[in-house]
């Protein structure tokens, strides 16, 4: 099944460039079930293709002045404590189990997907813009434990956390959507980078596989980001968030006697 994985591996990079995120959600399961590796190297393999996949969608977001530098290594350094913790803490769980809570974010994104989609579906129908929250700044405490809270989800399941991120650069950081969006990869990246290193040691890395893998899915989020301007956002989301449910299902299928057991 090796060509149809690294097929599929521009998926990720399509859903990154189209999106700006959802990358990882769809990276474990390929991994996981069309190229046949165990949970726990599929999470970290999909931290780093994230990550390098991330980081080529921050530079063109940098080149368009939508990335805060000092805000993304604010929050992303916060991040990456928790994302660290959050891998290391891995070793304690069960494959299985990381996969069981990996279903339960893909369901949860899902929602908010599918839900911000029909929104934009019905804004588009009667020609009005969304809405654009009003960007405030919280106390660094608030701040920091959201940080710490998307790190740990980060390190111990292997999502990027681009759908918390951006609301959380936006409600307290502070950041216009436009820049929340483009300094949101950079904080994944560096995440995904920080997950990554917390795994090595404790999963056998194949770098070939890796190197192709990612190499396809930048090249997917290049593709990705052309097309945005000839793809209606709305409809790609519901799609998508379609996706995320059946995909979800179809993992906590595969871990019933583990779901089972952990009630």
């Amino acid at each position: 099944m090796p060509i149809l994985g690294f097929s599929l591996a521009a998926l990720i990079g399509l859903s990154l460039g189209l999106l700006g995120g959802g990358g990882s959600i769809i990276t474990v399961p390929i991994l996981v079930y069309v190229l046949g590796f165990g949970a726990k190297e599929s999470i970290a393999m999909g931290l780093a293709v994230v990550g390098v996949t991330s980081l080529f969608g921050a530079a063109g977001h940098w080149r368009k002045g939508n990335v805060r530098l000092r805000a993304a290594l604010v929050f992303g350094a916060v991040a990456m404590v928790g994302t660290y913790a959050g891998a290391r803490l891995s070793v304690f769980v069960s494959g299985a189990l990381q996969l069981l809570l990996f279903a339960t974010v893909m369901l949860v994104a899902a929602f908010f997907m599918f839900r911000n989609g029909r929104k934009e579906a019905a804004l588009a129908a009667r020609k009005e813009s969304a809405p654009v929250p009003e960007p405030h700044k919280a106390s660094f405490p608030v701040m920091a434990l959201a940080a710490l809270g998307v790190g740990g989800l980060t390190g111990l399941v292997g999502v990027g956390g681009g759908f918390l991120i951006v609301p959380a650069l936006v409600l307290l950081v502070g950041l216009p959507m436009k820049q929340a969006v483009g300094t949101s990869l950079l904080v994944i990246a560096l995440n995904s980078f920080v997950g990554f290193a917390g795994y090595l040691g404790h999963v056998q890395v194949p770098w070939l596989y890796l190197g192709i893998f990612t190499a396809i899915a930048v090249a997917g989020i290049l593709i990705g980001t052309w097309a945005t301007h000839y793809v209606s956002q709305a409809a790609l989301k519901r799609a998508f968030s379609l996706f995320l449910v059946v995909m979800g299902a179809f993992i906590l299928f595969k871990n019933r006697e583990a779901l089972a057991g952990w009630w």
